[in-house]
């Protein structure tokens, strides 16, 4: 039988927490996380963890499963999400999936990582022409095994990394870039056996600036610098993608001494919204078409998400 799964999400501060809890509390649920930020043990201030009391009202799943120096990745992420929810229909209960970490959120919605093995000296040879030739010597050695103007299409052609990726792939299996992305997408996702509903909250840019910067406001007011700087010492460092989080990267910025404090409201804010309108275009593009209903956050009842 196909069990039912609910997902709500939306960008940075549109109001999901809120209304998550009230349709979870009404529609007996249990929440997993896909907040790539809310993995990680000590992060609660600068990600807006939900409080004690709010994971006391509903049961959360895949918050606090990492050290912040250890890293996550889509794959261990698969496997958790996949053990929590049967968790929670074995148990009768509903699942309700939130965030807005796109690269996680779309294991719901389809494949999200292939098989292809990148042996160490292939990915030392990339790695190598990137060093040298840089981001051009990468998009040239990628165009010339993919003739075709189709071949790239999807590529984010001025992002290093995901130039490197796509090339080491091409190499690894003699093929262009479109027949692996082809045969990747008819792939069946990890939650391929589950009817997925889903919710994208929005607000209007006016409004959603104001809830940013007042988030960023408490946060600060609250700690963030203190927490930042414990972390530092318990690791945060060795860890990219913790370290880059918005909120954490401009304070570990001031801590280093390459950004003035009195500049660190004005940074996180500026970093947010611009994830933000990265979060805008992921929803509108990588989620699909008619699978999911678009509500005004302000407006939206939780009796009637779903």
């Amino acid at each position: 039988m196909c069990q039912s799964l609910y997902v709500l999400t939306g960008p940075t501060a549109v109001g999901k927490t809120a209304l998550a809890l009230e349709w979870a509390e009404a529609n007996g649920a249990e929440i997993v996380s896909c907040d790539a930020s809310l993995f990680y043990l000590g992060m609660d201030i600068g990600t807006a963890k939900p409080t004690k009391e709010e994971r006391a009202r509903v049961p959360h799943h895949l918050i606090d499963v990492c050290a912040v120096r250890e890293r996550m990745d889509v794959a261990r992420y698969v496997e958790a999400a996949r053990a929590a929810c049967a968790d929670i229909v074995g148990r009768g209960r509903r699942v309700l999936v939130t965030g807005g970490s796109g690269f996680y959120l779309k294991a719901f919605f389809g494949p999200v990582a292939d098989t292809i093995e990148i042996r160490g000296a292939l990915r030392a040879e990339v790695a190598e022409l990137e060093r040298t030739a840089g981001l051009a010597g990468l998009v040239g050695r990628l165009r010339s095994i993919n003739p075709g103007a189709e071949d790239l299409a999807g590529i984010d052609l001025a992002n290093p990394r995901r130039v490197a990726r796509a090339l080491e792939r091409c190499l690894a299996t003699g093929r262009t870039a479109a027949a692996l992305a082809a045969e990747f997408y008819a792939k069946p996702g990890p939650f391929a056996d589950w009817a997925v509903r889903a919710v994208v909250l929005k607000r209007a840019d006016e409004e959603l600036r104001g809830r940013i910067a007042a988030r960023v406001e408490a946060m600060l007011g609250v700690g963030l610098v203190e927490e930042v700087r414990r972390l530092r010492g318990e690791g945060l460092e060795e860890n990219p993608s913790a370290a880059s989080a918005i909120g954490y990267r401009e304070t570990l910025a001031v801590l280093r001494g390459e950004l003035a404090e009195a500049g660190l409201a004005e940074e996180i804010v500026a970093n947010t919204w611009r994830l933000v309108r990265k979060q805008k275009t992921w929803f509108r593009t990588q989620l699909p078409q008619g699978g999911f209903r678009v509500l005004e956050a302000g407006k939206a009842r939780a009796a009637e998400l779903f």
